[in-house]
């Protein structure tokens, strides 16, 4: 059987799993039987992933076309998951670059496609959404070319062919002027210009564990592509780990994809991108080998982690009220089997037996394992994320991000104030169309912790922030931290509309009447530097000169909701985010005014 093997790499939003999909449709997978329901985004199984519409976890689908099978494998958008990209990167023989026909190559186009051509692979170059009224695919295939060569792309992936395409619509061209047709011109183009894998079947079985997954029936999967001779259902198989040590182990069952679908089948050969059940102790980047001649395969490099977070057993008073799993064991199992599957994520004990401390690559990362935890019902406390440092010649270095933002002409001046008080080095200023302008900063990705809520306020909602990864550069010195203080309760209680209604003055509030909340909870941002203890519960005294309702209704402002990723910007580092199922609350580390107050007092001796 022929076989191409494929991934498609782009920026978040792009079109990637769109157009994955329409692959998917031309190629037969979804039979136009009335009765099979279409689904979109297919490849975004995870329910995270719909309600954001971005891809986290890759995944690997296959399609035919005339007398080949495409495996294709849709990767993350975004660099938090760059883990999940480098390894995708092992398992194919090309990419399909997706870029926007508008928007061009994004930050994160930069960084997947950096992955791609250390590999040596040529891509494909896909523009996509060139039916958009503001489409400028001209313009767009100059910036590629420009992004290639600051990456440094040698002569053969510089001569990569073009396609022209509209995910949604469902058509693909190899010029511009080309009539609307379907996919087939860049099925022909996978067909003449992916390479065939290399493998050779005669040789001893080398087979590269790439991704993880489990099964409530046959335990845990381990997906990769056989780099080397042939895998058998029933087969005895050497599995050697990342430390070089060596286990005998037998495959149980042996699954290859047809469509979306996995389906047993009874052998494989090299090149060929399958899943295999009935070892358990298999991790990701190891190799499954011949057991009379066990050679391992190289292993997967994976970036370092960047920023670091603290995971902590709830003791707020409301612990236990809303969620199932709330002890230490609980949430350390919980952590340990997000490694196994998350290669770029690290866990680490620490001198209490309650926290945990979790390293990722970006807030993005952590939050979504965050959002996982609560919604399986996890009661979680959390501190404020912070960078990773590193030492090389006795110089502290720090994490650089690569920050693309565009702006409205107007924001640009407060935008540049407000990233130079942040240690960014401007890279670029380009005006571009319709009235925005964009700008390129590389900037201490601490300096970026907490700028995202302030960049909406500052460009009235309309700033579009993008960043990744870039590298490890020289310390920049201090960053001035958040400038207001907060309203934290005095006590326990329920919030009142009358004793909001006093505090409107004092700042913004975070909670609506008719809230429970604890001592030492924020309940508010103060408009002045310092912290301001209030009490939310205070009802109106009543006398015999006049009823309660005598008065003017209440009129409150709306208050300032948090999401997840909001509020992890948001606290300072004496604060904590308290996640539970239903609930994401804002508090203080010590909760008594009169403990805060003693150890302010015995720091600041």
């Amino acid at each position: 059987m022929k076989i191409k093997n494929i991934a498609i790499i782009a920026h978040v939003d792009h079109g990637k799993t769109t157009l994955v999909d329409c692959l998917l449709r031309q190629g037969g997978v979804f039979k136009t039987h009335e009765l099979e329901k279409v689904e979109e985004r297919v490849m975004d199984s995870d329910d995270i992933e719909r309600e954001r519409g971005i891809t986290i976890f890759s995944k690997n689908a296959s399609v035919r076309y005339k007398d080949y099978k495409i495996n294709i494998v849709d990767t993350p958008g975004h660099a938090d998951f760059g883990g999940e990209v480098q390894r995708i990167m092992k398992m194919v023989d090309s990419v399909l670059l997706l870029v926007d026909a508008f928007e061009g190559p994004m930050p994160q186009t930069k960084y997947v496609l950096k992955k791609a051509l250390e590999q040596g692979h040529r891509p494909i170059v896909v523009i996509n959404k060139v039916d958009k009224p503001n489409a400028r695919p001209e313009d767009v295939l100059y910036m590629v070319y420009d992004l290639f060569i600051e990456l440094n792309a040698n002569e053969y992936q510089l001569e990569f062919p073009v396609i022209y395409a509209s995910g949604k619509t469902g058509f693909a061209r190899k010029e511009l002027t080309d009539e609307n047709m379907d996919m087939q011109p860049l099925f022909e183009t996978i067909l003449e210009h992916v390479q065939d894998p290399e493998g050779d079947v005669a040789k001893p079985t080398q087979f590269l564990i790439t991704n993880i997954a489990y099964d409530n029936y046959v335990g845990k999967l381990a997906v990769g592509r056989i780099h080397n001779g042939t895998l058998k259902r029933n087969q005895e198989v050497m599995l050697i780990k990342r430390d070089g040590k060596q286990v005998k182990g037998k495959i149980s069952v042996l699954y290859g994809y047809e469509g979306l679908k996995r389906v047993e089948i009874e052998e494989a050969e090299a090149g060929d991108i399958v899943c295999v059940a009935g070892i358990d102790d298999i991790d990701i980047g190891e190799t499954l080998a011949d057991v009379n001649n066990p050679v391992a395969l190289p292993l997967i490099d994976i970036d370092e982690p960047t920023l670091a977070m603290t995971f902590m057993v709830n003791d707020s008073p409301f612990v236990g009220k809303e969620g199932k799993f709330v002890t230490s064991r609980h949430i350390w199992d919980r952590l340990q089997k997000e490694i196994q599957t998350n290669v770029s994520m690290r866990v680490e004990a620490t001198d209490s037996p309650d926290s945990f401390i979790v390293k990722g690559r970006g807030e993005l990362q952590l939050s979504i394992l965050l959002e996982n935890m609560r919604r399986e019902g996890f009661e979680v406390q959390v501190s404020k994320p912070r960078v990773l440092f590193k030492e090389r010649d006795g110089k502290k270095l720090e994490p650089i991000e690569l920050a693309l933002i565009d702006v409205d002409d107007s924001y640009t001046g407060v935008v540049i104030e407000k990233m130079g008080v942040r240690k960014a080095e401007m890279v670029s200023m380009n005006p571009g169309q319709d009235g925005y302008t964009r700008l390129e900063f590389k900037v201490p990705a601490r300096g970026l912790i907490g700028f995202r809520n302030e960049f909406l306020t500052d460009t009235k909602g309309t700033g579009i922030l993008n960043h990744s990864f870039f590298d490890y550069e020289e310390y920049k010195g201090d960053i001035p931290s958040r400038n207001k203080g907060v309203l934290i309760a005095s006590e326990p209680g329920v919030t009142v509309p009358y004793a909001l209604n006093n505090l409107q003055d004092r700042g913004t509030l975070f909670l609506d009447p008719g809230v429970p909340v604890y001592e030492g909870m924020i309940v508010g941002e103060h408009n002045r530097e310092n912290d301001l203890v209030v009490n939310v519960c205070k009802t109106k005294k009543l006398t015999n000169m006049r009823a309660a309702g005598s008065d003017d209704a209440v009129k409150l402002a709306t208050p300032r909701k948090f999401s997840l990723e909001q509020a992890l910007d948001y606290i300072a580092e004496d604060e904590l985010v308290e996640v539970t199922p239903t609930n994401i609350r804002l508090r203080k580390k010590i909760l008594k005014e009169g403990d805060r107050r003693k150890n302010w007092s015995a720091i600041n001796k």
